[in-house]
């Protein structure tokens, strides 16, 4: 049995599409693209998703809480799920709120950094360390009652694909762009449609099989 841990935000943990503050709820487990990705991988893969709403990859957010910044529990949820053959790093969105006044490239090394921790520990069988894939997140669509929060997110948003291109680079772990295969709801501008949880959790497991099987 192979054992795959998603490490992500709201759109692992399978937030709807919100039309208001405050108004959306939470898809079904087999909607969401762990479950999706679960199913596409058959039963010798376990898949554990581990999302949180608003994590973000090293930032402590100063309106929700520091225990959103992704970089203090990631060492936990490895330890608790440990051995991992792979751990898949989904984060990102969330650093692009305008008060964390984060860049694209500053959010790239936040989630290299998480992948550091990863590679760092000796959370995979035999005590090795896991395989890591970062998932690069869809660019941020037309922004509705979110457009404050979310101000100049846009723009950065489009250029996390190179920025995390060379985080991946430099440490020589895999990289998947989500924004190739699916684009963020016109709803709110941020998270992901059924149908979108649906491809992108399709798209992900033939690249995930090679990535067990190596």
């Amino acid at each position: 049995m192979k054992t795959v841990l998603v490490y992500g935000d709201s759109n692992s943990w399978g937030a709807e599409p919100q039309p208001e503050r405050g108004v959306g709820g939470r898809f079904a487990p087999d909607v969401r693209w762990p479950g999706v990705l679960q199913k596409a991988l058959g039963d010798g893969v376990q898949v554990i998703a581990e999302g949180l709403n608003g994590r973000t990859t090293c930032v402590d957010d100063p309106v929700e809480g520091h225990h959103k910044n992704g970089a203090r529990f990631l060492q936990v949820a490895i330890e608790t799920h440990m051995p991992l053959d792979l751990v898949i790093i989904k984060l990102g969105t969330n650093d692009l709120k305008a008060r964390l006044s984060m860049q694209a490239g500053d959010i790239a090394d936040g989630a290299g950094r998480l992948a550091d921790i990863v590679l760092g520990s000796a959370t995979g069988p035999q005590g090795r360390a896991p395989r890591v894939l970062l998932v690069v997140p869809a660019p941020i669509s037309k922004l509705g009652w979110l457009k404050e929060m979310f101000d100049g997110g846009t723009e950065k948003s489009r250029k996390l694909a190179g920025e995390f291109a060379r985080a991946a680079a430099a440490r020589d772990v895999a990289l998947f762009d989500a924004g190739s295969v699916i684009t963020s709801s016109e709803v709110d501008g941020i998270h992901l449609d059924a149908e979108a949880h649906r491809i992108l959790g399709e798209a992900l497991a033939d690249r995930v099989r090679s990535l067990l099987a190596d």
